[in-house]
């Protein structure tokens, strides 16, 4: 028998060399997937990935699972909710109906939205596009209110609660400080000139001409949609839970998509099908604040470089979703990455994956080995006295924030009430915050014979942050027996107690933080990221309070 054996294999080796063989497989692919290795496995959410090069998808693939529950892949076709880079989207609308002539970018927001409070100088459309209109961000003021951000709430309850606010975070144009409620209001606007909601209106004249059969605005929560991924976050004691929310305003997110769909809408850039060279122009136009300075924030877009390209992105984050469109306009080159794992950075991944792509055309990566050699070329040894004096508590008056600087061990270390970081000194003034990327720098200034702290950001565009020095303050359980009681929000419509609880004063009220408050200055209290700054009457007594969060500033309490 071995001679047939043999007369076989030579006939199916002869049929095998006649075949034609797959075309190899890039190597780029598997350097792509070791950067998604993570979440490539069935017990994990995961990412979809779009590479774009020409208005093709070049490399495309899903990693990690779109249901935990029914053993659900994550595709290509997969929808994902995009967050905040659906900006980009509610811009172009407002874009067309401008292009119509049905409003202009220097309107009055009051002239298409009376409710909002007139503040003295007019809120333009083109302050809500660029983030400069002063506004408080509604998301964060109803996140204080105690709304469930997990629960249903809709356009009324968006505009109701913006329209509540006496007071601006600060005077339009003069400041960019990112804010969904500007978005929102675009929305808004989009519905009261065209007479068509946004979701609508998008579908007409933009996903159904570009030929995106598989993206909506999303403000129906009860709307079922074919293939959408499950939002998921990390449980601090191992494996996922569900992550997802019921909002059904729209503007400043609310597009659910997939990568296949986002690759119709990056061609619109390259070659304009909708609103013409003229609307890609517009939505490259960067802000500009009235002190002339030049923004890096255009319409839903961020306008930067990286690695020496110019690129052009924009990410989200809502609930459990993240995303990020992420393109080399020169390269003609875009990379779209959309994730359902709340701990995802789509920005990074993404970045990641245009290194793998465009390296040959990018400046060189710094070198992680020699970079802590290089920082210590810069850095200086200091005296402990010249340490000591810096040591304190420091406020910036514009935002509420509170900065805390502590000399451990003969170094200095800055926190906000939370995690510190190492301030590593270059000279007697300068200091840089440690950590694999450094995300500031810290400068002490004595000029006027107060001391002051800068905190001067890296990345480009960003002006000093400036904190003025203030006494730190411990009060006694008595004194902090003086805040307690019940205080009331118009703003919010929401109502704090203020109880101690063993010699610490806590805040009580519908889904705010369990942990205590942590005194600062005199009258001023830090808790998660939030500051509160108590007033008093003519006779000493606690009156009512102030609070800063991030994007909001100066919201009152009223003591009952």
């Amino acid at each position: 028998m071995p001679a047939p054996s043999i007369a076989l294999a030579a006939i199916l080796t002869a049929l095998f060399l006649h075949v034609p063989q797959a075309q190899s497989r890039d190597p780029r692919q598997a350097q792509v997937d070791a950067v998604f290795a993570g979440f490539d496995k069935p017990d994990s959410p995961g990412c979809a990935l779009g590479v774009i090069r020409e208005g093709k998808l070049i490399y495309a693939r899903g990693y990690g699972m779109a249901n935990l529950e029914h053993s659900i892949p994550i595709t290509t076709q997969t929808i994902f909710d995009l967050g905040s880079t659906s900006k980009q989207i509610t811009a172009a609308s407002i874009v067309l109906l401008a292009q119509e002539g049905k409003l202009a970018l220097d309107d009055d927001v009051r002239k298409y939205v009376p409710e909002i409070p007139a503040y003295g100088p007019p809120i333009t459309i083109r302050h809500l596009v660029h983030h400069t209109s002063g506004l408080r961000d509604y998301l964060t003021l109803m996140s204080l209110a105690g709304i469930d951000f997990d629960g249903v709430t809709g356009d009324e309850d968006a505009l109701g609660i913006i329209a509540r606010q006496k007071g601006l975070n600060f005077r339009p144009g003069e400041e960019h400080l990112y804010c969904n409620s500007g978005y929102f209001l675009l929305s808004v606007i989009v519905q009261r000139v065209s007479g068509r909601a946004l979701a609508r209106f998008a579908q007409e004249r933009i996903f159904d001409p570009l030929g995106m059969k598989h993206t909506h605005y999303h403000n129906d929560h009860t709307l079922i949609v074919p293939g959408r991924a499950t939002g998921y976050a990390p449980r601090k004691e191992g494996g996922f839970r569900i992550d997802m929310s019921g909002f059904e305003q729209t503007g400043d997110g609310a597009v659910m998509t997939s990568v296949e769909d986002l690759l119709l809408w990056d061609r619109n850039f390259y070659g304009p099908r909708l609103g013409g060279e003229a609307l890609v122009r517009q939505l490259h136009e960067v802000g500009v604040l009235n002190s002339g300075e030049k923004l890096r924030y255009a319409f839903g877009l961020n306008v930067d470089e990286y690695r020496g390209l110019r690129a052009v992105s924009h990410g989200g984050s809502w609930a459990g979703y993240r995303a990020e469109l992420l393109r080399f306009p020169d390269q003609n080159f875009s990379v779209a990455c959309l994730c359902n794992l709340a701990s995802a950075n789509p920005g990074r991944l993404a970045r990641q994956v245009a290194e793998v792509f465009l390296s040959a055309a990018m400046a060189a990566a710094p070198d992680p080995a020699s970079a802590p050699d290089r920082r210590a070329s810069e850095e200086v040894t200091l005296a402990q006295a010249d340490l000591g004096g810096k040591a304190g508590l420091y406020r910036n008056p514009a935002g509420g924030e509170v900065r805390r600087i502590t000399l451990v061990d003969g170094k200095l270390f800055v926190d906000s009430f939370g995690p510190s970081r190492e301030l590593v000194p270059l000279d007697a003034a300068r200091f840089r915050v440690s950590g694999p990327q450094p995300g500031y720098e810290v400068i002490f200034d004595s000029a006027g014979g107060e001391r002051s702290i800068r905190l001067r950001v890296i990345r480009e565009g960003s002006g000093p942050e400036v904190f003025e020095s203030v006494e730190a303050a411990a009060p006694s359980a008595d004194e902090l027996g003086r805040y307690q009681g019940t205080y009331f929000s118009e703003e919010l419509d929401a109502r704090y107690r203020l109880v101690v609880e063993e010699e610490k004063l806590y805040l009580r009220g519908r889904n705010l933080p369990e942990d205590p408050l942590q005194p600062t200055f005199r009258d001023g209290f830090a808790i998660a990221g939030s500051y509160l700054e108590f007033a008093r009457d003519a006779d000493g007594a606690i009156a009512g309070f102030v609070v800063h969060a991030g994007r909001i500033r100066n919201v009152r309490f009223t003591k009952q």
